[in-house]
């Protein structure tokens, strides 16, 4: 028992000090895992044979991956990406497969194993590149959406590789493992197919499917509800295992894969009003099962076979990621995928993938690739996902500003018109500022240094100009001379800064009103010169906070007295919040400017149990109709 306790602390640790370490490196937390192995496996040796056995049970999480994928592939949400999915991803699998097959056949291999080879290599890392995009901010690019349908279809093609493999035993390879399996003992397998004719197994798979999705459908609805009625979490939490657990024991009883039938589970139940929990329930599994999966991987890395063929490795490696891009970089041109998006697109898909280590695994146990060969290729999937973090940085240093450098080369539009306000920022807070003032009779000169951001402007038929904002002359040809304000909407906390600075140093007559995105970044426009800034978030909270109130019963008339005391005591506040914030580090707030704001707080809550009666504050007061004839004076 105590050597359990010893390896068990041996692989969390490791996994508790590589994962977070890689992800601050920006390598992510797949590799970081990876890493992980290879330090308490080949380098260290702290663990020995026994990760095989390991490895085995921590594939269980990669049917729980599965399980939750089905999960996220609503039949409605798949055909609106169906263009996509089997046009650009289909083709991916296909043309990669193909292209990667017939260079293993060069390597003089049969070709049901190059097969499987290409197979294998025409899968990308799910992991490794969603959560690249998420850090990096690339999931709403043209280039990170395209990767994300591509990704989604290799996720789903895994499904018919899984049932397709065993059908492509190599005679040799068989022989040899049943050589094999005869000089040990080995316990028999459970199956419930065994003996069966082939119509037989036909009709006990068919049934299999079959049972899985009238359960999924009809059975497992009543059953969660049932569950759900005793309110005790854990049994809930049981309930979802029995349910993946169950299902992968099922498909491995007909012979079938388990990650096929969960698969299958979770598409059923993805319109289930139960999904989010199934997915809150069973995550935490599936990714500590997955990470165990990946450090058993760099523990099982053989240095001794990557010394001996590392010229070779480093070579195939190559040739797999080229041949990979270059098929990618051919269906972004088909696709119609541009510029730096076309780059992110061929390099962030062409390592391969976590699911090429399963592949591997099972196909070595179905006979289709030798053991010997099964090394060599774990080596080159793990290189190739270790290469990726370079391959990103490339794209982020070299590629992308060669680009923006293009795009800022392209001429600033002429403005040739005047406005007595100027807006930097055409996008969702720029728009609503310039839509109101127009609306009002007040003209408005609105800028943007995103080309695109221009272009959707002027669909809609909004009056904008490209142009950086920064630069003198333009804001010179904008009139800024005679305009009697400037406002900053700029999506960039630092340039928001740095503008509002450049603007009241070379203007100081123009009252600048500037959007902030919290506190901190509010005291910093205050300090560059703005005369009035709003955070984005705050009367939105503030507006959902009053409805929250009204909706728990509360009167509309005390909501809005109490939202106008809010509101008053923040403004009494602020001036002595952002003094005590100049004498801070301004990196961390001080304990001066803690204390005060929890004093704030106190004050508020103060505040809101006073019962004013009759009595009108001063903004209630300052409500009232304007003089006839005031739009004239305007």
């Amino acid at each position: 028992m105590t050597v359990y306790f010893i390896q068990a602390f041996i692989y969390l640790i490791a996994a508790v000090i590589a994962v977070p370490l890689a992800k601050k490196l920006g390598l992510g937390s797949v590799l970081g895992y990876l890493i992980a192995g290879v330090i308490i496996g080949p380098v260290t040796g702290l663990v020995g044979d026994e990760t095989v056995t390991i490895q085995h049970f921590a594939e269980f999480g990669v049917v729980m991956m599965l399980f939750l994928v089905g999960l996220e592939l609503e039949p409605k949400m798949l055909w609106q990406m169906r263009h996509r999915l089997l046009g650009l991803g289909g083709l991916q699998v296909v043309l990669t497969s193909a292209l990667i097959t017939l260079i293993a056949m060069v390597f003089i291999q049969p070709w049901q194993t190059a097969l499987v080879v290409g197979l294998i290599f025409s899968l990308s890392s799910t992991a490794i590149v969603l959560q690249t995009f998420s850090e990096k901010g690339l999931t709403k690019t043209q280039g990170g959406q395209n990767a994300f349908s591509v990704l989604l279809m290799q996720d789903i093609a895994v499904i018919p590789m899984l049932a397709f493999i065993p059908m492509l035993a190599v005679g040799d390879i068989a022989s040899a493992a049943a050589s094999m399996q005869s000089a040990t003992e080995h316990h028999q397998e459970l199956s419930l197919v065994a003996g069966l004719p082939n119509w037989g197994y036909a009709l006990a798979i068919l049934g299999s499917i079959l049972g899985v999705i009238v359960t999924g459908h009809y059975l497992c609805r009543p059953l969660f509800h049932y569950v759900a009625s005793s309110h005790l979490r854990e049994i809930f939490v049981a309930t979802a295992l029995v349910l993946v657990v169950g299902i992968a024991a099922l498909m491995s009883l007909v012979g079938l894969s388990p990650a096929l039938g969960t698969f299958l589970a979770g598409v059923v139940l993805a319109n289930s009003e139960f999904k989010h929990e199934l997915e809150s329930n069973i995550e935490p599994f599936k990714g500590l099962l997955l990470g165990l999966f990946f450090i058993t991987v760099g523990a099982g890395i053989n240095f001794g076979i990557f010394t001996e063929n590392i010229g070779m490795i480093v070579g195939l490696t190559l040739v797999v990621m080229l041949s990979k891009a270059g098929v990618l970089w051919l269906l972004a041109m088909i696709f119609k995928i541009k510029d730096s998006d076309r780059w992110l697109f061929a390099l962030s898909l062409a390592q391969a993938g976590e699911f090429g280590f399963v592949l591997l695994s099972f196909s070595v146990t179905q006979h289709v690739i030798s053991t010997e060969l099964a090394a060599i290729l774990q080596l080159i999937v793990a290189l190739s996902m270790f290469l990726t973090p370079v391959l990103f940085i490339v794209f982020d240093k070299v590629i992308l500003p060669r680009y923006q450098q293009t795009k800022n080369q392209q001429k600033f539009d002429e403005i040739d018109d005047y406005g007595t306000v100027l807006i930097a920022g055409a996008g969702r807070f720029g728009q609503i500022v310039n839509r109101l003032l127009v609306a009002n009779g007040i003209k408005t000169i609105l800028l943007d240094h995103e080309a695109g951001q221009i272009e959707n402007m002027r669909k809609i038929e909004m009056k904008s100009y490209f142009g950086d904002a920064t630069r003198p002359e333009l804001l010179h040809t904008a009139g800024i001379d005679d305009a009697m304000m400037f406002v900053v909407a700029i999506d960039n906390k630092e340039g928001a800064v740095a503008l509002t600075r450049h603007i009241k140093k070379s203007h100081p007559h123009l009252n600048v009103l500037a959007r902030s995105f919290d506190k901190g970044h509010s005291y910093a426009l205050r300090q560059a010169g703005a005369d009035f800034t709003i955070n984005e978030t705050y009367h939105s909270a503030l507006e959902l906070g009053a409805e929250a109130m009204r909706t728990a019963g509360l009167h509309p008339f005390f909501v809005e007295h109490k939202k106008a005391i809010f509101e008053q005591v923040e403004q009494d506040a602020s001036d002595a919040l952002y003094e005590k914030w100049q004498k801070s580090t301004q990196e961390q707030y001080g304990t001066d400017y803690q204390q005060l704001f929890i004093r704030l707080e106190q004050a508020i809550k103060t505040a809101m149990g006073r019962d004013r009666l009759d009595k009108h504050s001063a903004t209630e007061r300052g409500w009232t109709p304007p003089p006839k004839g005031y739009t004239k004076k305007l």
